[in-house]
């Protein structure tokens, strides 16, 4: 048995979660009762103490849990830089609701997102453009990548480095693909795209964080094709859609506006002027629209 060392859970099934040393070994750690009894959950991307138990099976047991820096609730996991969200840029096309839903739950948990449109070898011309056009002032990033002609993937990469960054999106727009290039060693599936109904296969059934190198971490998470609000009243909407703030103050009602059915309207009007995305504000009435129907029921 050797001492304490110190190290970060990158993956939780079963019961055992997979502890990483930062040196290129992973241990299979038992969490103690402890923690159980504190109502305490080990998560992805907590960082832990652990002893070793055994060198050779690479078992061991946690010990303590670190402070975390943050704890999210979708996807569960701890100490998150950023989120990378990633869609394809045709086949399928892109599902800007879906989208604008991502950066909703990231807003509301304060995590910074950058969008990555990925299959650029298959856009057509002005796609990019059109794309660019409808976030440039949402507050994010926004990175073009082709995972089959490996494009993009060094800006990717400076994204990344020095932080431990969510990779989510639907199935299908080629985040495996993506993984594999930005850590060849992460070994996912790459589930092909069905020509029939051009859809992914599959692949990600858990998070769980990649060591792209030091201190540089990945999480891989489960696709998704629907995303529900949850803990968001339909009048404060619009605080996560951060576009939105520097029109404010032009409305008549005030921060009392909501921005959808109110006269002299400085954000609707900005919508009118081509300084906010129609595609962004028209996603965000209907997010309001179903908030406001949720509370009625």
């Amino acid at each position: 048995m050797r001492g304490s060392m110190t190290g970060k859970i990158i993956k939780g099934i079963a019961g055992f979660y997979y502890v990483h040393d930062r040196q290129g070994q992973v241990y299979a750690c038992k969490a103690k009762g402890v923690f159980r009894k504190k109502g305490i959950k080990p998560l992805v991307g907590d960082n832990v103490e652990f002893t070793i138990l055994d060198e050779t099976d690479k078992e061991g047991n946690i010990d303590e849990i670190l402070p975390r820096k943050n704890q999210l609730a979708r996807p569960a996991s701890a100490n998150v830089d950023q989120a990378l969200v990633v869609f394809a840029i045709t086949e399928p096309e892109p599902n800007f609701n879906l989208l604008d839903r991502f950066l909703v739950m990231m807003e509301m948990q304060q995590v910074p997102v950058a969008i990555c449109f990925n299959k650029t070898d298959l856009g057509e011309e002005g796609k990019q453009q059109s794309c660019l056009e409808i976030y440039r002032e949402s507050g994010c990033k926004v990175y073009f990548a082709s995972a089959y002609k490996q494009q993009g993937i060094q800006e990717l990469l400076g994204l990344l480095r020095g932080r431990t960054t969510i990779l989510a999106g639907p199935s299908g727009v080629g985040k495996s693909s993506l993984t594999n290039l930005l850590q060849p060693k992460a070994g996912m599936e790459t589930g092909e795209v069905s020509r029939k109904i051009r859809r992914g296969k599959h692949t990600t059934r858990h998070a769980e964080l990649f060591c792209v190198e030091e201190d540089t971490y990945l999480m891989d998470t489960p696709g998704f094709s629907s995303l529900y609000l949850e803990g968001v009243e339909a009048r404060l909407l619009k605080d996560y859609f951060p576009e939105f703030s520097r029109y404010h103050g032009e409305c008549r009602f005030g921060d009392g506006c909501v921005h959808v059915g109110e006269t002299a309207c400085g954000v609707k009007e900005a919508v009118c002027r081509g300084q906010i995305s129609q595609s962004r504000y028209n996603n965000y009435r209907l997010l309001y629209q179903e908030l406001k129907e949720k509370r009625r029921y």
